[in-house]
């Protein structure tokens, strides 16, 4: 008899599932992720270049305040840091 495996979802996935998440295409993920992580969504870990759902679903749920209470308050891009990121795009091939 084998030893039965339990299986354990990913709390860290790639961008074509963290794109999912948010009911969006991969490619449209990835030109709408600078402005995105400019909102405060969770950026990606540095090591493993994965997204963390648990820090998304928190994400979803802070631009609704007046329903989940609480959370991280939304605003506008910081003018200095757009062309870092965007340059940090391109060199990674996504724009």
């Amino acid at each position: 008899m084998s030893a039965r495996r339990s299986q354990i979802d990913p709390r860290d996935v790639p961008a074509a599932m963290a794109a999912r998440r948010l009911g969006m295409t991969e490619d449209a993920f990835a030109r709408a992720l600078p402005n995105l992580v400019a909102r405060g969504f969770p950026k990606q870990d540095p090591d493993t270049t994965n997204f963390d759902l648990a820090a998304i679903d928190r994400w979803c749920d802070a631009r609704h305040p007046h329903l989940f209470g609480g959370g991280v308050e939304m605003g506008a891009r910081d003018a200095r840091t757009v062309v870092s990121d965007r340059i940090a795009m391109m060199r990674a091939g996504h724009g």
